[in-house]
């Protein structure tokens, strides 16, 4: 399975291991607080979502194997490319955590939470797809 393992060598590997190092113990501590505390997410699932609970348990379990996925060589990439996508998925639950008012006694309701998370999640795409492997943009080398 070579579309698992980027060929050539990634420019940035100390910022690169660092970088995904740090994306992967978030990942993990965010999908054991997911498995752990799975009724206090429901609130911010959006109706339309089937199956809400075993939504969030799935979201917990992607969250640990992507987490593990990016310290694994073999699986770095496509775990860069599905953590990429998660962050895609899970931000319909983030818009209407904060446009539909919902009330999580855990988490704050103020625009100086919500705000923030809102706009930090596609740094998490993109995070992913670098540590990953997957892109080096914006710090890709150029030529002399």
């Amino acid at each position: 399975m070579t579309f698992l393992v980027r060929p050539e060598p990634l420019p940035h590997p100390r910022l690169r291991a660092v970088l995904r190092w740090a994306l992967a113990v978030i990942y993990i501590a965010f999908g054991v607080v997911h498995l752990r505390s799975a009724p206090g997410f429901l609130a911010i699932m959006p109706a339309w979502v089937p199956y809400p609970l075993e939504v969030v348990l799935i979201t917990g379990v992607c969250e640990i194997l992507g987490g593990l996925g990016l310290l694994i060589p073999r699986l770095r990439w496509i775990s860069g490319v599905m953590l990429a996508l998660y962050a895609i998925c899970v931000y319909p639950a983030n818009l209407h955590h904060a446009f539909g008012q919902v009330d999580v006694g855990s988490l704050p309701s103020s625009w100086w939470y919500h705000g923030p998370r809102l706009a930090f999640q596609p740094v998490f795409v993109w995070w992913a797809l670098f540590a990953g492997g997957v892109i080096d943009w914006p710090l890709r080398r150029t030529p002399a």
